[in-house]
């Protein structure tokens, strides 16, 4: 099993020192989606299907790790075909001309036990801006094959507007049909890669 070591860094956060490696996002055992308000009232959830993403870690230095994800923005699923084909359109992510949503870290942050600050860069419809995720650690070990693997949960809230996803319309009681804020989750099982399986 995989544990935090006792030591600890300058920041006083005890480094999993034992989950340095590269790692491979597991699509089936993750999630990657969203959550927005709609007409004041109540919230629709997405998630895309297909997607994959690389983690370079660091378990004892965690400024010096890295996470690299691509989303295909054509497997987004609301649950209701005709939601799904307005937001892969051109009003929303226009997924034909940027079938590709990507996220490039710049920076983790250690911000207590367990809990980093993810901030990076998110690209969509060939918009990059800054964003910071709040990440914890869900736990580490060896999966039934052998092979080490980490969880953690993430959250950020941004902006859709700021990248271009703009469509909207005024409610006769007041506001607008779609807020603007978005708040994106993630719930991560990635997978140590070149790596032999225990005997």
């Amino acid at each position: 099993m995989l544990k935090k070591q006792n030591e600890t860094t300058v920041s006083g956060v005890s480094p999993y020192e034992e989950l340095t490696g590269v790692y491979t996002i597991d699509p089936v055992h993750s999630m990657i989606g969203f959550s927005v308000r709609r007409a004041v009232i109540s919230d629709v959830r997405g998630i895309f299907d297909s997607f994959g993403g690389l983690l370079k870690l660091n378990g004892s230095q965690s400024a010096w790790s890295e996470a690299h994800v691509s989303v295909q923005t054509e497997s987004l699923d609301t649950g209701i075909t005709d939601r799904d084909a307005r937001l892969k359109g051109p009003d929303y992510f226009d997924s034909s001309t940027f079938p590709l949503m990507t996220f490039r870290s710049t920076k983790i942050v250690p911000v207590g036990d367990d809990e980093f600050r993810l901030v990076g860069n998110l690209k969509i419809k060939d918009i990059g801006l800054p964003i910071e995720i709040d990440i914890e650690i869900g736990g580490a070990g060896r999966d039934a094959y052998g092979l080490n693997r980490v969880g953690f949960e993430g959250r950020a809230t941004l902006k859709r507007s700021d990248w271009g996803l703009t469509w909207n319309t005024a409610l006769e009681t007041g506001g607008v049909f779609v807020s603007d804020k978005v708040t994106l989750i993630l719930d991560i099982s990635a997978v140590q890669v070149n790596q032999a399986a225990a005997a």
